[in-house]
């Protein structure tokens, strides 16, 4: 009965996710109200939409009784709020379990993958919108073209969700198509071991009805789609969906894609190989959904990136600045890989915010080895996120792993003086905690150098 509530309270508002939900349900008219522990953007954002948020953990604050509560995981359950909704005997559900409820009543195409799981949602949104079918979607990210999270349609043919593994979030989903881009160790706080993983994401795939489609990156192993429709996807080898004469022009990717549809001339305006690889796996995902060739070129070739994914903050001929969301080793080795081949021969120098000590203890000897392909590295502490500390684990204990000359840890009060009086020529900030604060005054700092020259 999730669209006969008409008065709905968030716990952990300013989430991209939580944000995305409550933009979608004041879409609809709903009286949406919520909590947050501190204010960012998109609490900021909405607010200015209309969405009254408490920064302040006290059921005083609440000015009526809603109908439903939706929290995250981020948000403890020991919090007053929670306990109050709880003990009031109001429904109180994950974001996770919403979502699927919504997945439910649309046709639900779902992308998961422990990388490239936003890109992709947030190209496939644009192609649809291009293409004029009518579609909601939840991209996990902010898409340049919308400015927004949540992307919203009246009366739509297709929901398009991000479906996220952490906390087996997408397992509550009702997908008819559905996508996994790769499967890396990630998330071992919550899963045991990289098996139990492939499990989860195994469990996903059966989620689809008998005459689902199930799309993959070829060379995915674990996967087991029973009967129904499976389809491959590779930006190197010849496959259902695949990419031929792929060139770099003025430091963007060129292609065709090739297999089940003929495309060619895709030219991004979004830079690095890994959104090539994205690109296709959006294409295969739009053609499967009805999408025209034509309008899938049309989509790709217009689509501007995501917020914090590859975003070149700055540029001018001699120096570059380039944010970027990374925060698992495969995502820091191609974000740095990108950049040398879009400036081949320039000094590379990252900054990177380590998020989560147990995510830090599980995977350092793959950060280590990403790290080293650096030029240079600023280190900052670790972002704890939702979690206590670890004894040991610690950003000098990361540093001692990449065994680096030109490495250092920084205190986030110092990185700007720091930076300031560095010379550099390519300057990526890489992580998911609150390293996105430094990206303003970063860019203002170059400017403020760039002038001065």
């Amino acid at each position: 009965m999730i669209n006969e509530v008409t008065n709905i309270y968030f716990l952990g508002i300013g989430g991209i996710g939580m944000s995305a939900l409550a933009r979608y349900f004041h879409d609809r008219g709903v009286s949406v109200s919520g909590y947050d522990k501190t204010a960012s953007a998109l609490t900021n954002a909405l607010q200015q939409e209309g969405i009254t948020i408490s920064y302040t953990d006290d059921p005083a604050t609440i000015s009526s009784k809603p109908q439903l509560v939706v929290y995250t995981p981020a948000v403890p359950q020991s919090t007053a709020l929670y306990q109050h909704f709880v003990s009031q005997h109001i429904p109180v559900l994950k974001r996770s379990a919403v979502l699927g409820l919504l997945s439910e009543e649309t046709p639900t195409i779902a992308v998961a993958g422990t990388h490239g799981k936003t890109t992709v949602t947030a190209m496939l949104t644009h192609i649809m919108k291009t293409a004029e079918v009518p579609c909601i979607a939840f991209p996990g990210g902010i898409p340049t073209n919308y400015n927004t999270n949540f992307i919203g349609d009246p009366n739509p043919q297709w929901m398009i969700a991000e479906a996220d593994e952490f906390d087996r979030s997408f397992l509550k989903l009702s997908p008819a198509i559905a996508l996994i881009s790769s499967m890396d160790a990630d998330h071992l706080d919550v899963y045991e071991s990289r098996e139990e993983l492939i499990s989860s994401f195994r469990h996903f795939a059966e989620r689809l009805p008998s005459d689902g489609v199930l799309i993959t990156k070829k060379g995915i192993r674990g996967i087991r789609p029973g009967d129904k429709i499976h389809l491959q996807y590779h930006s190197e080898e010849k496959t259902d969906y695949c990419l031929e004469n792929v060139r770099v022009m003025q430091g963007r990717y060129h292609a065709d894609i090739a297999g089940m549809i003929d495309v060619e001339g895709i030219h991004l305006l979004h830079p690095g190989y890994h959104n090539l690889e994205n690109a296709l796996a959006a294409a295969a995902l739009a053609h499967q959904a009805g999408v025209t060739p034509e309008a899938i070129k049309k989509g790709l070739n217009s689509f501007m990136g995501v917020k914090r994914r590859f975003e070149i903050c700055f540029q001018t001929e001699n120096t570059v600045y380039v944010d970027d969301y990374a925060h698992h080793p495969e995502e820091i080795r191609a974000c740095i890989r990108s950049a040398r081949a879009i400036w081949p021969g320039k000094k590379i120098t990252g900054v990177f915010q380590p998020h989560l000590y147990s995510r830090t203890r599980d995977l350092a000897e793959g950060f280590a080895k990403s790290l080293q392909e650096l030029d240079e590295l600023l280190l900052l502490d670790i972002y704890p996120a939702r979690e206590e500390p670890i004894p040991g684990i610690n950003a000098e204990y990361l540093l001692e792993k990449t065994n680096m000359n030109n490495a250092q840890h920084c205190r986030r009060e110092n990185l700007l003086d720091i930076i300031r009086e560095k010379d550099t020529e390519i300057l990526i900030t890489m992580g998911a905690g609150d390293i996105d604060l430094f990206a303003a005054p970063i860019t203002e700092l170059l400017k403020n150098k760039n002038l001065s020259l």
